[in-house]
Order: structure tokens, then C-alpha cells, then sequence
């Protein structure tokens, strides 16, 4: 493993500060432009920090195939590319966490960097273990040329962490597939005392269970045995799942607002004008058309699973049967994954 706690403690308090002073997005003022513009500033201004040699790893045309790859397991198991916070300077990973900034509310930028934080804490605890934790090995790729006017896309990924944003016609932003785990799921004792990254979510998510009589558990609980691991897993056009579980024209007003609460947990995660896009599409299915279920252990810190899905989204929400104080959880697009249903509106309207 290089570089280990102390710089990736350098880069979490760096993390902390809001707006980070001298690297923001510069010549962007809030409120006024929209966050394409922010990302392509944030782009620009990491890119133009590498050097030719480490702008080859970084960068690949907005068609290859990468663009679409992505899972959230360690490198030693996936061929993970891009350019990594190991290799990045200090001005660089300012501008990395600038760019990622860009994409994600303040919740969602400390929600992502406590994800980070862990690796560190796991590799005090697990050292010369089957994986190596190291919160260095998180990569930034960039597809396409960054504009405000085009079609271009940029990633943010590692271990437990895959976020995605595409952009067409440099006015729509589209943020899946987006994965957030976390190991372990809450942190007991030591270094990080009290961190739970996904708390907010695991909340969420036993507040709606509780909240169901009876009959409607009879309904939501679908399997006494949780599954092993999230279901859609990391297909890159994943189909709906079935549509099993208590239906959101089955809750009462007060369910759900909890039911949404779930949801608004993975929109709040993203910037305000991608978490409306979520929003509006989760408005366009109806939440009476959203179903909710759950798998396995009914209490806190057992293995469990749960699901939200509309007809075009999915949540889901996994304590892994290796370790129940182990959490995946994912977003997924069933349509829109990658941009793919925008580019085909793109493509239709230049083929027109």
C-alpha cells in the first residue's frame, strides 16, 4: 500500500471545507450558473493540472467503451483505470475534490469522502489482509471534451464508491448508475468512533418497515433470507426487478412520506439540479406506482435487504450475508444509465 493515513487524513479535512478556498471552480459564482458549468470549470481546471502523460490515463473519448465500465469492489479484483489520488499531488487532489464536489450536495461530498475514510480505518484493522485498503486508490476519468454546449461525461471511482454524470447538449446532467457502500457500516470503536456514512439511509429504511400493521409486512417482507448481495449487481442495462412488495397505493400519506424519504435520501445525495431531475422522474412514475421490500433480518445490525423501485428506477439497500456490518447500496437508471436514454434522443434529433 502507499501513502496511508496521513495523507488520506489531509485529504478527508480538506474535504470538510466547504467551497475549498482557493480551488473552487473558479469563475463560477454560486447561484448563477448551473452545475454543467460548474463541472466543466471543475474538469478544466483538473485537467489542465496534469501532465501529458498523466492526462493520457485520465482522459478517453466520450464513445469507448470505458466510459461505461464501473464496479465498486477493490482493484484487486476489477481492472480499474483513470488517474488515481495516489499519483496526484496536492493541488491536484484539491482539484479532484473540486470536480467531485461539483456533482454532489455538501451531504453527499462528506458521504462520499467518509466512504473514503474507511479504507484508511480498514487497513488499520485488517492490514496484510486478502484486499489492500488504501483510500489513494480512487480514480478520476473524464470522457469527451468538458463544454458547456456538448456531450461529454467524467467519473469519480474506487472501492465502495462509483459515482457517474453524463452530459448531453451541456444542458442535462444524469447521474447513474451510482453506488455507495460502506465497511463498516458503523464504526464501534477507535479511530472514526460513531462514523455511519449511510445511517441516513438505513433510517429510512426500518422508519418505513416499522411504520407498516401487519398485513402490509405480510406484504412488503418477501423473504425471511436476505440476499447475498444487491441484485441488479453491476449489468450495464439492468432490467427491472420483479415487482414484488408492499405498493406505494397500499401506504397511508404519512408511509409514504417515508417511502419518499428513502428516495429523497439518494436524490439529496446529488446537486440540486440533479437531484430535481430524480425527483421529477420519480414524480412522473407516481409514488402510488413505487414498490418497497424487504428481505431477512428485521432488526438493526442483522442481515437484511431492501428495495425501493419505480417503473424506471431502483434502490437497493444490502447488510452482505459476509458481514451484516457491511452495507451496498445502489442507484440504478433502468433506461438512463450512462445517458444511454438521452443519447438516443440526441442521436434521433441529429438523424432528423
Amino acid at each position: 500500500m502507499r501513502s496511508t493515513i496521513g495523507r488520506t487524513t489531509m485529504f478527508f479535512a480538506i474535504a470538510a471545507v466547504v467551497g475549498f478556498a482557493g480551488v473552487s471552480c473558479m469563475g463560477v459564482e454560486s447561484g448563477v450558473q448551473d452545475d454543467v458549468a460548474r463541472m466543466v470549470d471543475g474538469a478544466d481546471q483538473f485537467l489542465m493540472s496534469l501532465s501529458d502523460e498523466e492526462r493520457t490515463r485520465a482522459t478517453w473519448t466520450f464513445e469507448d467503451e470505458e466510459r461505461q465500465r464501473f464496479h465498486f469492489v477493490p482493484d484487486e479484483t476489477y481492472d480499474r483505470f483513470g488517474f488515481p489520488l495516489e499519483d496526484m499531488s496536492p493541488e491536484q487532489r484539491d482539484l479532484a475534490q473540486a470536480l467531485l464536489s461539483t456533482g454532489l450536495s455538501q451531504r453527499g461530498h462528506m458521504t462520499a469522502n467518509e466512504i473514503i475514510e474507511l479504507e484508511a480505518i480498514l487497513e488499520e484493522r485488517e492490514g496484510g489482509g486478502q484486499f489492500s485498503r488504501d483510500p489513494d486508490l480512487y480514480y478520476v476519468s473524464v470522457f469527451g471534451t468538458p463544454s458547456t454546449v456538448g456531450t461529454w461525461a467524467w467519473r469519480f471511482e474506487g472501492h465502495h464508491l462509483s459515482l457517474h454524470f453524463t452530459i448531453v447538449d451541456g444542458a442535462i446532467t444524469v447521474s447513474s448508475p451510482t453506488f455507495l457502500a460502506a465497511s463498516p457500516a458503523v464504526v464501534t470503536e477507535g479511530r472514526g468512533a460513531g462514523l455511519r456514512p449511510l445511517g441516513a439511509l438505513e433510517d429510512a429504511g426500518h422508519a418505513l418497515l416499522e411504520s407498516l400493521d401487519a398485513a402490509q409486512r405480510s406484504v412488503a417482507i418477501i423473504a425471511e433470507t436476505a440476499p447475498t448481495n444487491i441484485v441488479s449487481g453491476v449489468e450495464l442495462a439492468p432490467n427491472p426487478l420483479s415487482p414484488v412488495g408492499i405498493v406505494g397505493s397500499d401506504l397511508t400519506p404519512e408511509q409514504q412520506d417515508l417511502l419518499m424519504a428513502v428516495i429523497e435520501y439518494y436524490t439529496g445525495v446529488m446537486s440540486a439540479e440533479i437531484a430535481a431531475l430524480r425527483l421529477q422522474k420519480v414524480q412522473d412514475d407516481g409514488i402510488e406506482n413505487v414498490t418497497f421490500a424487504w428481505a431477512g433480518g428485521l432488526g438493526y445490525g442483522e442481515v437484511s435487504y431492501f428495495r425501493v423501485q419505480g417503473p424506471g428506477f431502483l434502490i437497493e439497500f444490502d447488510h452482505t450475508a459476509r458481514d451484516p456490518n457491511h452495507i451496498h447500496s445502489g442507484w440504478r437508471d433502468f433506461d438512463g444509465d450512462f445517458g444511454r436514454d438521452l443519447l438516443r434522443d440526441h442521436l434521433a434529433l441529429v438523424e432528423h
